[in-house]
């Protein structure tokens, strides 16, 4: 009789260390993206780089996020998800501490690093959840997701709190995630013992070939992109949007981490709730309608009750971005298909996001406002719902 694979013979606790490993490599997935945006102006005043280079900061792992997804299942076909996550871990770790040296190069190609390593992991969680709980996918890429957002308000609310109050400068500020990092990496070593490569099936070539000729991935491949492009958006231009709005800096730092905040709320409630329906068409809808009414708020003169508007808009963007996960796990019939549509979903969703942050800019430099930007946005709205029509139908 065959026997069953082995990452299918755990313990309970060995689940539980599982999940906690899950959890501290979620945590680490996005404070190296969230902790630049605050420390612009000193990394400026210190290296003299021009706007546009600062905005590869932000843009180059995006970049790094859409190359490398698609190859993802060459990495797990030879060193197995365990092993390749566990990869990701130290290249994370590598990629942070090379930005804390002086020379330039040194900060652009830790970012290249760390956006690659980030890319690996985005892309194996998805798998992991389905692979390993299979009966509570909904819960643990909520749990999950919802990490994934802490790590993104706690990068937006420390770093200047360690540049300054701390007085470790934004280099070491920008580096010192690099502990969280290692941290993850050795709660994740354990998983190494049962790392199994996948079964040989199709070719890599042959897999994209036929999810290229899937409507429906691309229609999840696009809901991911375009909630990405708003998200990254809301990341790069909140607090610069409300400070024109007459709001103070500190202030205005703060609605980026409320929003934030709510984001880790939404990813925790919607793909916990919307696994239960057969279809997520309306939880689509809803979602949707929501970052409509947040930014309708935001275009207001002086944006009255900014902060509802910022906590809607979190909240939509985060359950938005639990919902495109979860629909990799569920328009999957098995884990080596979640990794391949992961990979795909990812790669073409995060290049069209690494677009947003500057169409944004270009649009506020154009018209010196923020109606058309925000409009822009509505746009991305409408086609975000068209796209999750098609993803959430209840199908693979």
């Amino acid at each position: 009789m065959k026997q069953a694979p082995i990452y299918s013979r755990r313990e309970p606790l060995q689940k539980v260390l599982l999940l906690a490993g899950i959890v501290l490599v979620s945590l680490n997935l996005r404070p190296a993206l969230a902790s630049v945006g605050p420390l612009v102006g000193a990394i400026r005043a210190s290296t003299g780089l021009s706007n546009t280079l600062l905005g590869l900061l932000t843009t180059l792992p995006l970049i790094a996020f859409g190359v490398v997804s698609m190859f993802t299942p060459l990495f797990t076909r030879r060193f197995g998800l365990e092993g390749t996550m566990a990869g990701a871990m130290g290249l994370l770790t590598l990629g942070l501490l090379l930005r804390v040296p002086e020379p330039v190069g040194a900060l652009f190609g830790g970012t290249l690093l760390l956006g690659v390593a980030i890319a690996l992991g985005n892309t194996l969680l998805p798998v992991i959840a389905k692979r390993d709980f299979p009966h509570h996918t909904g819960a643990v890429t909520g749990l999950y997701s919802s990490v994934l957002g802490v790590g993104a308000a706690a990068g937006a609310g420390l770093s200047i709190p360690l540049a300054e109050g701390v007085g470790l400068g934004w280099r070491w500020s920008l580096g010192s995630w690099a502990l969280l990092s290692l941290a993850g990496l050795l709660a994740w070593l354990p998983q190494l013992r049962y790392r199994e490569r996948p079964t040989p099936g199709r070719s890599h070539r042959k897999a994209m070939w036929e999810l290229g000729r899937s409507r429906q991935a691309w229609q999840v491949a696009l809901f991911m992109g375009l909630q990405s492009l708003t998200f990254y958006v809301v990341l790069a231009w909140l607090p610069e949007l409300l400070r024109d709005r007459g709001m103070a800096a500190g202030p205005a730092g703060w609605m980026l981490s409320l929003s934030q905040a709510m984001g880790v709320l939404g990813t925790l409630v919607i793909p916990a709730w919307a696994e239960k329906l057969r279809s997520q068409r309306g939880m689509v809808w809803v979602l949707v309608a929501m970052e409509g009414v947040s930014l309708a708020g935001l275009a207001l003169p002086e944006a009255p009750m900014a902060a509802l508007w910022v906590s809607l808009i979190g909240f939509s963007l985060g359950g938005s971005f639990g919902l495109a996960l979860l629909f990799i796990v569920l328009r999957s019939s098995n884990s080596q298909r979640a990794t391949e549509l992961s990979g795909m979903a990812q790669s073409a969703g995060y290049l069209l996001a690494a677009a947003g942050p500057t169409l944004f800019g270009a649009l506020h430099d154009l018209t010196a406002g923020w109606l058309l930007p925000l409009g822009f946005l509505g746009v991305v709205a409408v086609l975000k719902t068209w796209m999750g029509h098609g993803a959430g139908a209840p199908q693979t």
